[in-house]
């Protein structure tokens, strides 16, 4: 009976245990992993993370450590305790100081069932965003007064984080903006664009300047405005006279470049025709400031063998409104190539013709076909077909009395004719 007893305490004691084991804390985090996505280098973004005792006993979170020096834990201050069925949030810290990808782990040490739990953070540093402009300053050079000049400028967000441009503005007698945007967002690469437009009343010199306003590195950008009033129109010339396009082979064009100069004030182009529609202008420019001269191009395409020319109108706010000139070119025939091709005679009895045979070459040569046939005391043949610009390859075979016909001959690979 005593050791019955025995044994039936030590029975208890032992259930005892058990249930003590089975009444363990288990953490448990609302996130599977962090992505912190993009962060200007030198600054620092916070995301939370759930925390959660899921179960019937209290949970003590011992530390908190990561893999990388770039994530942080920001609150709550370890160790804490954690009641059973307690959620508290967990504060973490992203502050790249470079460029580029981050990974790291997080890793949670508790007293609970699961004593480590780690959660994988990304994040990627992006340099601080930030406005450059396409002219650094604007010059309009001289412009008659009475009239305006037109000068476009393009702002670029040339870093990786979004600007906002809060404010554009423009100071300077004769000088106006149109076409700026504010309270505009710019993400990484994006542009903008806005025209500043002066309008000289007087002769004097003036400047000014815009002014744009932003949360990006340079807080406030200013691009200097200049220039200056004239009472008297200018001039626009064009060189040479005549613009000579030279020898253009029949089927192919050329070109030759033409130079358009203006003096006294800017000249802006209004239109430019040539009279011969095998003539044809091309890149000729709308405005041209006061002593800088801008090339054109003019091209001719012929159509028949033969001198050719042109005359050439440009139309402008210049003093003479219009500036003449002539373009001449010459149409000439391609020169006819052909392929002489010789071989040694067969050494065979009874050969009675040799047949020749091309091929386009493209790297390799092609399917052969029979371009002649030649009586056999005749081991000569002048191929006149071919193309301008292409590439053959030429072969021969013989053929005795009996019609039978013997292989190729070597095969010459890569016979180039000149383009026209």
């Amino acid at each position: 009976m005593a050791c019955l007893i025995v044994m039936l305490g030590c029975a208890g004691v032992s259930t005892s245990k058990s249930n003590s084991q089975t009444s363990a804390g288990t953490l448990s985090l609302g996130a599977a992993s962090v992505d912190f996505g993009s962060v200007t280098t030198g600054s620092n973004k916070t995301l939370t993370v759930n925390a959660t005792n899921t179960g019937s006993a209290s949970v003590t979170v011992n530390s908190a450590s990561f893999s990388s020096q770039s994530f942080a834990l920001a609150a709550p201050s370890l160790p804490m305790a954690l009641l059973a069925g307690q959620t508290t949030p967990i504060s973490l810290v992203f502050s790249p100081k470079t460029a580029g990808s981050f990974n790291g782990t997080l890793s949670i040490t508790s007293n609970a069932s699961d004593s480590s739990v780690t959660v994988p953070l990304t994040g990627t540093g992006v340099t601080a965003g930030g406005l450059s402009p396409s002219l650094a300053s604007l010059d309009f050079g001289t412009v008659q007064t009475g009239t305006s000049q037109s000068l476009l400028e393009t702002l670029t967000n040339n870093g990786g984080s979004p600007v906002t441009i809060s404010q554009v503005g423009i100071t300077g007698t004769g000088f106006t903006l149109s076409g700026a945007t504010q309270n505009l967002t710019l993400t990484a690469g994006q542009t903008t664009s806005f025209t500043v437009i002066y309008a000289p009343t007087s002769t004097a010199a003036a400047s000014g300047s815009v002014t744009v306003t932003s949360n990006g590195s340079d807080p406030t950008l200013t691009i200097a405005l200049s220039g200056t009033g004239s009472t008297a129109a200018g001039t626009l010339s064009v060189t040479p006279s005549p613009i000579a396009v030279g020898n253009v082979f029949l089927g192919t064009s050329g070109t030759a470049t033409g130079t358009l100069t203006a003096s006294g004030t800017n000249v802006t182009i209004t239109g430019a025709t040539s009279s011969n529609a095998r003539f044809v202008l091309s890149g000729v420019p709308t405005t041209i400031t006061a002593g800088h001269s801008l090339s054109f191009t003019l091209t001719y395409t012929p159509l028949a063998a033969g001198a050719d020319s042109t005359n050439l109108t440009f139309t402008s706010n210049a003093q003479v409104a219009t500036t003449l000139d002539t373009g001449t070119g010459t149409g000439v025939t391609p020169p006819a190539h052909s392929v002489l091709l010789t071989w040694n005679a067969s050494t065979s009895s009874n050969i009675s013709t040799y047949n020749v045979y091309r091929a386009v070459y493209g790297g390799s040569c092609g399917g052969f076909s029979k371009i002649a046939s030649t009586s056999y005391t005749v081991t000569t043949y002048t191929d006149s077909a071919v193309t301008d610009g292409k590439n053959y390859c030429y072969a021969t075979t013989a053929v005795d009395s009996s019609n039978a016909e013997s292989g190729y001959s070597n095969v010459v690979s890569n016979v180039q004719i000149p383009a026209p």
